[in-house]
Order: structure tokens, then C-alpha cells, then sequence
């Protein structure tokens, strides 16, 4: 994809925040798992966090490619602080897509200020993949829905003002009885956190499981319609996808670089490894599965800047699954390539391994990525 220049110029200047002010705190984040807050407020300084606030909001009126240009620029370093750019998006998409306009008058304002967390809890204990499974109920109650469940795998919904939340408000089958309703659990009795989930990567993004007992929400914070919660839901993931897409490319294009210019440096029998062909054949695969995944997820966000939805459902599976299947590849080759030391925390390949193992899990398998996209082929 060719860049504009106001692209370019965006991605220049989130390139030098990234060096100045995440590459030193990379690793001790990922030694030490904690949230890294002053990053936060950097980003929501910058308009990062919520880069896709309209403008008529108050927000800086992004779009998902300039969502993926920022998560890709961010992962060179650290795909875990690269979520905090953009977090705010899987919050954002549900209110623009299936909600009133008194609530997006009424949230997108705040998020807009900069520095508001936001999260999105899908996921239960037995409803992973399975999104239909969902078996967290809210019953209507006055002006009021009163929520009772379990949900897993929030990513930062510990430290969020606002989290949107799947609940089954219907005994319809399937998905068709599920809604979504915006908690706010710094104000609302009966929402407590579990343990922080020790994780092999991603580390300084929480994950933690949300107890909802007797949870009392105004009807003014169901999104939408009741019963819109799958579709909502689906599409914010289908938005979200190419930026994990993209996540993938960044951490693998800094793996690429870090191996570049190890193999440069390192000496083997009196001269560089990079001067041995199997060694250049493995960085030059590198660098064509990462230009091949890069154009693929900015063919996706191009379609989803379009508002092709159908397209966008069918690129995001793809480019989801590429990516991370090729970070994988690319981070693995990169340990490889630094030998005895590749494997040893006193470099960054083996943290964007296991970054990269992350990434071919969560926001849907790559099992389930490939589902989506043979029933598409099928017309399933």
C-alpha cells in the first residue's frame, strides 16, 4: 500500500514517540507485568487511545488504517503497550454502530479527553470461540437491568471506566438473545476482579476475570436495541482484527531488524553469520512474509475504511491469521538466528516469541479465523 503523506507524517511521528518513550520500558513491562500508566496518558495526550472518536465527539476523527499504521509502529517494540494505542476502538465501535445518539453524545465525549480505559468483556469460562455460549444474564428490572455472571479474559477491564458487556437478555437460541450494556465499574455496586491472569505474553496487559453479582444498570445503558449484542460484538472484532494484524507485523519487522543487525555483528569462523548463505535465506524469508502479511492487512483496512463490511469480515479473518501465523515464523527464525543468546531475556526476540504464540490465540483463533473465512468460500 502506498502511504499518503499525511499517513506518512503519522507514522513518522508516532515512530519517534515510540523510541523516545516505550523502547526503554519495553522489557522491564514485560519483566515485571504492570500497566504501564504514564504510557496511557502519553497516548491519550496524543489522541492515541482514542483515535477513533469522530470529530463531531471531540475525538481526532481516525480510521482503521491509521489504527494499524499506530499498532504497528508501537509493536516494533512492544505489542503490549501497542493495545493501549487504539484501545479505546472496541469500545468506541459498538456505540457508533449499533447505539443512540444520547449515548454517544453521552460517552464518546469523555473518551474523546484523553486517558479514559476502556475494555470489552465477551468472553466466559465456557464461551470463548463460542460467542452464542454467552451465559451471563441480565433481566429487566424498571429502569434497570440487573446483571449475574462471569466473564473472562478482559483485557483491562481492572483499570477501565467503561466496559462494554455481552449479556443474555432473551431464552432465544443462539446469539439472537444477547445484548450489550455499558458498565461503568467504578461506580456500580457488585463488580469485583479476579486474579490477574499470569500470561506467557502480552505482559503489562491485564487480564482478569469480571464477577457480576446483582450488577443494577440503567435501561439508558443498553446499546441499541436488545438482542444486537452478537452483531455488535462481531463487528467491533471484525474492526479490531487487522489491528492485531498489524501488531503482528510490527513485532516481527523488529524482529527482522534486531536479526539484521545481529547477524551483522556476530563473528563465526572469522566472519559474520551474515555472511553465510543459510543465515541470509532465513532473512530474506523473514522479510517477504512480512511485506506479504503488511499488504494484507492494509488491503483490510482499506476495506473497512470503505464501510465494505462483507469484505472486511472475510480480509480481517485473513489477516488476523496470517499475520500472527507469520509473526510466529519470523519471531521463531529471529531466535534462531541469535543462537544461545536467542533464548536469553538480555535480548528481545524470545519476549516477541512469546508475544507472537499470544497472537494466534486470542480475538479468535486462527482455528476459528479459518472457519470464518471457508464458510465465506462456501457461502455458508
Amino acid at each position: 500500500m502506498q502511504f499518503t503523506e499525511e499517513q506518512i507524517a503519522f507514522r513518522d511521528s508516532v515512530r519517534k514517540v515510540v523510541d523516545k518513550h516505550v523502547a526503554p520500558i519495553a522489557a522491564e513491562i514485560d519483566e515485571t507485568d504492570r500497566f504501564p500508566r504514564e504510557i496511557v496518558d502519553l497516548f491519550g495526550e496524543l489522541g492515541l487511545m482514542q483515535l477513533w472518536v469522530p470529530e463531531r465527539y471531540g475525538g481526532p476523527d481516525g480510521n482503521l488504517t491509521m489504527m494499524c499504521i499506530a499498532r504497528e509502529e508501537v509493536s516494533r517494540v512492544s505489542p503490549a503497550c501497542a493495545t493501549i494505542a487504539g484501545l479505546n476502538t472496541m469500545f468506541i465501535m459498538p456505540l457508533l454502530h449499533f447505539g443512540t445518539e444520547e449515548q454517544r453524545q453521552r460517552f464518546l465525549p469523555e473518551v474523546a479527553k484523553g486517558g479514559v480505559v476502556t475494555a470489552i468483556a465477551i468472553s466466559e469460562p465456557q464461551a470463548g470461540s463460542d460467542v452464542s455460549a454467552i451465559a451471563t444474564r441480565a433481566v429487566r428490572d424498571g429502569d434497570s437491568w440487573v446483571i449475574n455472571g462471569r466473564k473472562q479474559w478482559c483485557s483491562y477491564g481492572v483499570e477501565a471506566d467503561f466496559i462494554v458487556l455481552m449479556a443474555r437478555t432473551s431464552d432465544a437460541s443462539g446469539s439472537a438473545g444477547i445484548s450489550a450494556f455499558v458498565l461503568e465499574p467504578k461506580k456500580m455496586k457488585g463488580i469485583t476482579f479476579g486474579r490477574h491472569e499470569r500470561k506467557m505474553g502480552w505482559r503489562g496487559a491485564p487480564n482478569t476475570p469480571i464477577f457480576l453479582d446483582d450488577v443494577r444498570v440503567p435501561a439508558g445503558n443498553l446499546i441499541g436495541e436488545e438482542g444486537n449484542g452478537f452483531r455488535a460484538s462481531m463487528r467491533a472484532l471484525d474492526l479490531n482484527r487487522p489491528t492485531i494484524g498489524a501488531q503482528c507485523v510490527g513485532m516481527a519487522q523488529g524482529a527482522l531488524d534486531a536479526s539484521v543487525a545481529y547477524a551483522k555483528e556476530r563473528k563465526q569462523f572469522k566472519r559474520s553469520i551474515a555472511e553465510f548463505q543459510g543465515i541470509q535465506f532465513m532473512l530474506a524469508d523473514m522479510a517477504i512474509q512480512i511485506e506479504a502479511a503488511r499488504a494484507l492487512v492494509y488491503e483490510c483496512a482499506q476495506a473497512g475504511d470503505a464501510g465494505d463490511w462483507k469484505r472486511l469480515t472475510y480480509l480481517a479473518s485473513m489477516a488476523k491469521c496470517f499475520a500472527s501465523d507469520m509473526a510466529m515464523k519470523v519471531t521463531t527464525d529471529a531466535v534462531q538466528v541469535f543462537g544461545g543468546y536467542g533464548y536469553t531475556k538480555d535480548y528481545p526476540v524470545e519476549r516477541w516469541m512469546r508475544d507472537a504464540k499470544l497472537a494466534q490465540i486470542f480475538e479468535g483463533t486462527n482455528q476459528i479465523q479459518r472457519v470464518v473465512i471457508a464458510r465465506d468460500l462456501l457461502g455458508a
